[in-house]
């Protein structure tokens, strides 16, 4: 059967197709004067026919798709699934949908997903980077393009931003350690790019020196991104005949990998060796024993990126605008005093 049209509600309604089209683009504000008589007739005549308003020609003549463009690391780690759980939730608020898009850890193929993502029809883009190094085709492509973009980052950059860092929480977090007695205290470093981490890698340093204890750099294992590696990194690290007594990784699936490395070791956490990482996705509060760990609060900086968009699509010539992460510590059962 053939569609029903706006030509076929008007003619059942027994009004103009302009009256059929006022009563479906303005059906709160009321800012064209029709009577509740006449609306209600169109909306009866809609129901009656199962008319449902055609989205792709709506966006082809407002230039408005209510879809949000997201880029996303195609990393193991669920902590950017709960990022995107809090853009999900915020955009499907303020009537907005999604198309996502996957970056896999090159930065060749993140590069064509950028481009891709931004020849798509939405209203904007949110970038959550595995790198930051674009070639100047993209960078180029990404300021002269007609959408407004957002990047949820841990590096400063020159769009509207969520600046999502663990300067401060890892200075929280190495605190805690050496309030226990730990002063010899490694670190899985597992990224695939040296630029990333780097906050964390920079104030687990400061905090050393701030507590006036040396840094050893043959403390610090740089490894690859996956589970696979942040074990074999605590396996070297725990394994040495001057083994750290405390352990943090990079991110939260590096430290539950650990404390796998240290049950193959046959050491007690935290007895023997204190273990802590990074994100509290949610596995943390199930592993043996619970993860020490430092919440990046995903979730709101899923929100608090699609509230910057939105306010960019309402006002295009704003100041940019960078909305600074929060942070929490949260102490558990992996963590205790030095041996």
């Amino acid at each position: 059967m053939k569609r029903p049209t706006q030509v076929d509600v008007a003619r059942i309604a027994g009004v103009s197709r302009a009256t059929v089209s006022y009563v479906l683009n303005d059906p709160t504000d009321q800012r064209i004067p029709i009577s509740p008589e006449t609306r209600r007739r169109v909306l009866d005549a809609i129901a009656q026919l199962g008319y449902e308003i055609d989205a792709r020609a709506q966006a082809l003549r407002s230039g408005e798709t209510r879809t949000i463009g997201v880029l996303l690391p195609m990393y193991e780690n669920p902590f950017f699934w709960q990022i995107l759980l809090g853009i999900a939730s915020e955009a499907e608020a303020c009537g907005y949908s999604l198309l996502l898009s996957h970056s896999v850890l090159t930065p060749e193929q993140q590069t064509q997903s950028i481009r891709e993502l931004a020849e798509q029809r939405v209203d904007g883009l949110i970038l959550l980077m595995g790198f930051k190094e674009f070639s100047e085709p993209v960078t180029n492509q990404l300021r002269h393009s007609n959408h407004p973009i957002v990047e949820i980052t841990a590096t400063p950059s020159e769009f509207d931003y969520v600046h999502q860092g663990y300067g401060e929480g890892t200075q929280a977090l190495m605190a805690h350690l050496i309030e226990m007695g730990h002063k010899r205290i490694g670190f899985v470093f597992g990224v695939t790019a040296e630029s990333q981490g780097t906050d964390r890698l920079n104030a687990y340093r400061d905090a050393l020196e701030t507590a006036g204890l040396s840094y050893d750099e043959k403390l610090v294992l740089q490894c690859g991104e996956r589970m696979d590696d942040g074990y074999h990194a605590a396996l070297d690290l725990l394994s040495r005949p001057e083994r750290p007594t405390a352990l943090i990784a990079i991110n939260d699936l590096l430290a539950m990998a650990s404390l796998r490395a240290a049950a193959d070791l046959e050491l007690r956490v935290p007895d023997d060796v204190s273990i802590a990482g990074f994100d509290d996705i949610p596995f943390t509060r199930c592993s043996v024993p619970r993860l020490t760990t430092v919440s990046g609060l995903p979730e709101q900086n899923g929100r608090d990126a699609v509230r910057l968009l939105l306010k960019r699509l309402a006002d295009p010539d704003r100041p940019r605008e960078v909305i600074t992460s929060g942070w929490q510590l949260q102490i558990r059962e992996s963590t205790g005093r030095a041996p």
